[in-house]
């Protein structure tokens, strides 16, 4: 039996693509820490999720046993269950965080503590100065600016929050105005920053102009056995398995020792040479899109882990692909 606890809403692709792949007598058990039965609904047992971590923890690790679950993957917080693998290993049971040890989130977790890693490994990645200041920032942009275009982002966050290109045409309105643009001067930013003397650390960057890759990927003590690139083409995502940007993804995810379904993001420069974003040491948003490719990336997870036969992979080229809502029904 395998268990996913809470992850983000692709949780729910997760186990269509495990149940898809595994026997109907292997039971998927799913939980979530909110009232989620739209996504847990779909295991064969749903389960709610104690909110306080350290109960959260106990309550895990106590379920599993009673319920006789062999792999237990960790969607969200992979770090705080990494930190206790030998209470897992204790009771024979196969914690998968998205790293093989603290350090793997150490180092991707922070971005600033990534870049400088990446470099040290040779890995191409976007150069970045960590700021904490408003002289700091101020002295970065100059040194920037004058090789080109800039840009920012937090040292820790996800899902892109707190990223903001610097426009210097921007009207000072712009940020407020239509602020999905992600475009903003930098004298109205270095304002706002500026109000309090104490700020979280920012990376501020060279922007690469080129398109992004998203790269969902199985990942087995640093050796990704299984991947999918996802390109944004404008309203659509089309799907790579044989380029520079999935060649330097699977070089970090070897590096930083990744182990389960993990993501890595490149974007590419002017001259279409991938680098390094970050890794999210944890499944993506989209992985669900990957399926559409005929490679079911959470089926050969699922089956890998429990020594079962993984589903066959039949690469389909040339699929593209637009997401839509879809409701769906759930239990009062």
């Amino acid at each position: 039996m395998i268990w996913f606890l809470e992850g983000q809403s692709s949780q729910r692709d997760i186990i269509l693509g495990a149940r898809e792949a595994l026997a109907p007598e292997i039971r998927i058990f799913a939980s979530h820490r909110q009232d989620r039965p739209e996504i847990t609904g779909l295991a064969d047992v749903s389960l709610r999720e104690p909110s306080d971590d350290q109960e959260r923890l106990d309550w895990v690790i106590a379920t599993a046993r009673e319920q006789g679950i062999k792999v237990i993957l960790v969607g969200r917080g992979g770090s705080a269950f990494e930190a206790f693998r030998e209470r897992f290993e204790a009771e024979n049971l196969q914690l998968v965080t998205g790293g093989m040890s603290p350090r793997t989130f150490e180092l991707v977790d922070d971005k600033s503590k990534f870049t400088a890693e990446a470099q040290r490994a040779g890995l191409a990645c976007i150069p970045a100065i960590t700021v904490t200041s408003a002289q700091e920032l101020s002295s970065a942009y100059e040194a920037l600016s004058a090789l080109g275009e800039v840009c920012v982002k937090p040292a820790v966050g996800i899902y892109g929050q707190g990223f903001w290109r610097f426009k210097p045409q921007a009207d000072a309105f712009r940020c407020f105005a239509n602020p999905d643009s992600r475009e903003v001067n930098f004298d109205t930013y270095l304002q706002a920053y500026s109000t309090e003397a104490e700020r979280p650390a920012l990376l501020v960057m060279p922007y690469m102009p080129g398109s992004e890759c998203s790269i969902d990927m199985v990942c087995e003590a640093g050796l990704a056995v299984a991947y999918v690139g996802r390109r944004k083409q404008g309203l659509h995502q089309t799907f790579e398995i044989d380029s520079p940007a999935v060649a330097l993804a699977l070089k970090a995810a070897a590096h930083f020792q990744c182990d389960g379904l993990v993501n890595v993001q490149t974007r590419d420069d002017a001259a279409g040479t991938p680098h390094l974003l970050e890794i999210n040491p944890r499944y993506s948003g989209g992985i669900g899109y990957t399926r559409e490719t005929g490679i079911n990336l959470p089926g050969i997870f699922a089956a890998r882990r429990l020594g079962l036969p993984e589903p066959v992979a039949n690469w389909r080229a040339g699929v593209r692909i637009k997401a839509v809502t879809v409701a769906v029904p759930v239990a009062s």
